[in-house]
Formats: C-alpha cells, structure tokens, sequence
C-alpha cells in the first residue's frame, strides 16, 4: 500500500527521477541513485510509489501535465479568441514549435517515451495536447473558420506541420536554429494547413 506523503518530498522524488531516467533510461536506472538524487530513503521511494515501474510513470505523467498546462495557456491565449485566422495559427506554431526546437527537457523525454514505449505503450496512447486542439480547430470548423471534418486529424496535420520541419532541421534540438528560421518553417506549414482546411 503506497501513502500519499508530503507533497514537497513527491515533487523532489519525481525531479529527480526524471533526471536519473533521462541519463540512464529505464532499465539502467536504479532506485539507489534516484533516492540519492532526491536526498530521501530508498524506503521512502518504495512507501510512496510501490515500485520503480509506478515511479517512472509518474514521473512522465506528472512533467507531461506541466507541458499540458502550458500547451492549453497557449491555445486561450492564441486560438480561443480569432480575428484573423492565419496570424492565430502562426502564432499558435511560432510558440509552439520553438518550445520544441529550444526545449532540451521537452526533447529528451519524448526520447524517453520513445525508446520506452514497447514496455510502456500507454505512454504514446494518451494525447491530450492533440485533444485539446482538435476541440478548438472544431470550434473553429463551427464559425465557419475552417473545414474540418475530422478535428483529430486535422490536429495531428497541423501539430505536424508547425513542429515537423523544425524538428527535422534542428534534429529533434540537437542543431540550434534561429527564430527567423523557426518563423519561416511555421508560417509555411500553417499556409499548407490553411490551404488544406480553409474556407
């Protein structure tokens, strides 16, 4: 039986899981260094946790809803409110994609989901980033915006489009690339997207 315990010494103990997952991957990972990292017990891991399993999916749950949280502030702050569509969605992508071209976190835990995801699969079902834009590209479908029938799909296009070419030119953020390259790459796949799905 796992106790829920003190809130700060679970948020240190998934810090420093995550840190002690991304340089070893999961199988080289031991609960010795992870409770080093954290200054806690091995005990302490076990009593809040159960076991390195339940550990590592926590810890890519709980950094995952972090990256939620900032990805639904961005589409209030860019999609909920559209005067003019093309600029909504590049600004959408602008931000978007330079979070993942910039972010070395973001990058290496996709990496580790990756690698991981035969043991793990339910890591890659769960998408709620692309759920949550697919409602707003619906909404968007409903005023007359675009022409979506299909919301999911359209989401992972666009998702796809934004983030894919800079992906690809900067190596999943190994290359740095500068913002005017990052805006040019946007602004190309959210014109691709618009001529796909706009009225």
């Amino acid at each position: 039986m796992v106790r829920e315990g003190s809130p700060a010494k679970r948020a240190a103990i998934v810090r420093a899981a995550l840190k002690v997952f991304l340089a070893e991957g999961y199988a080289r990972a031991g609960v010795d260094a992870i409770a080093a990292e954290a200054g806690v017990s091995k005990r302490t891991i076990y009593d809040y946790y159960g076991d390195k399993e339940r550990l590592f999916l926590a810890a890519i749950a709980e950094t995952r809803a972090g990256h939620e949280q900032g990805f639904e502030a961005l589409l209030q702050e860019t999609i909920d409110d559209v005067t003019d569509l093309e600029d909504a969605l590049f600004r959408f992508g602008r931000v978007f994609a330079t979070e993942v071209a910039k972010s070395a976190e973001r990058t290496e835990i996709l990496r580790l989901m990756i690698a991981e995801a035969a043991h793990f699969p339910r890591l890659l079902a769960d998408r709620p980033t692309r759920t949550a834009l697919a409602d707003r590209l619906e909404a968007l479908h409903r005023r007359g915006l675009l022409d979506v029938p299909d919301p999911v799909e359209a989401a992972e296009f666009l998702g796809v489009l934004v983030t894919g070419p800079v992906q690809n030119r900067s190596w999943y953020g190994a290359v740095p690339l500068d913002q005017d390259e990052i805006d040019h790459l946007v602004r190309s796949g959210v014109r691709i997207f618009l001529a796909a799905y706009g009225r």
